[in-house]
């Protein structure tokens, strides 16, 4: 494997599958069985999925809402999310630990980064659920947080498009992919990878960010082989 251990990005978005909102549960078996495959392959595996598919905070404000209300429940719905994926992996029998950035003791233990290190190192997957507990910080300023605590190898960042193009895959047929590309030329032609804070702090702590389409089956197994799946996002 080429990873001994990654964070995988997952958006809320994704979870809907062909719904318009909410949890797709046959979405939610496929994503179980991809992660199950790599995790017997003695990959250490962290999860974070945003909470798209049921609330976001900046839509909330949009509409006249309290901002920091807003991002507090957009922190819940990843909560949500979070019990959804740790559900349909333990139907899998792959072990999981589902923990908060927001106390929530009764479904989920707080963040510990030395506790979220020893799950990791027992081969159980961990599910960062609440963002970093903070408003105005988006779950990908979270999966670069939780990366750089835990020290993984790579972030992974599922999507519904094959990777980096020059503009939107499913707006412009003309658009082309990157196979590769620096922060640095991610930066100086516009390209949107991820927020600006969550980029800056992964080009800071020199985090590389592999950008793959999840839903096509086979793709994360593919990616911690070593195969040039997606777009690579590097120093």
């Amino acid at each position: 494997m080429q990873y001994k251990r990654i964070l995988l990005k997952l958006s809320g978005e994704a979870l809907m599958g062909e719904q318009q909102y909410g949890i797709d549960g046959k979405r939610l078996a496929e994503y179980a069985e991809e992660i199950k495959a790599v995790v017997e392959k003695g990959v250490e595996i962290a999860i974070v999925i945003g909470g798209g598919n049921i609330f976001r905070g900046l839509s909330g404000a949009s509409q006249g809402m309290d901002r920091v209300q807003g991002d507090h429940m957009g922190m819940l719905a990843t909560i949500i999310n979070g019990l959804a994926l740790q559900s349909a992996l333990e139907l899998k029998g792959v072990e999981t630990r589902l923990q908060s950035a927001i106390k929530i003791n009764e479904v989920a233990e707080p963040f510990i980064r030395r506790r979220a290190i020893r799950h990791l190192e027992k081969g159980r997957v961990v599910i960062f659920g609440g963002g970093t507990g903070n408003p105005y910080f988006t779950t990908d300023s979270a999966a670069v947080l939780r990366a750089i605590e835990i020290k993984a190898d790579v972030i992974l960042k599922g999507t519904r498009v094959d990777g980096i193009y020059t503009s939107d895959p499913e707006k412009d047929k003309n658009a082309t992919k990157f196979d590769s590309l620096s922060f640095n030329e991610v930066l100086s032609k516009g390209l949107k990878v991820m927020d600006t804070t969550a980029f800056t702090l992964s080009q800071e702590n020199e985090l590389p960010i592999v950008v793959f389409d999840m839903n096509t089956r086979g793709n994360l197994m593919k990616i911690v082989s070593g195969e040039n799946i997606g777009t690579v996002v590097n120093i």
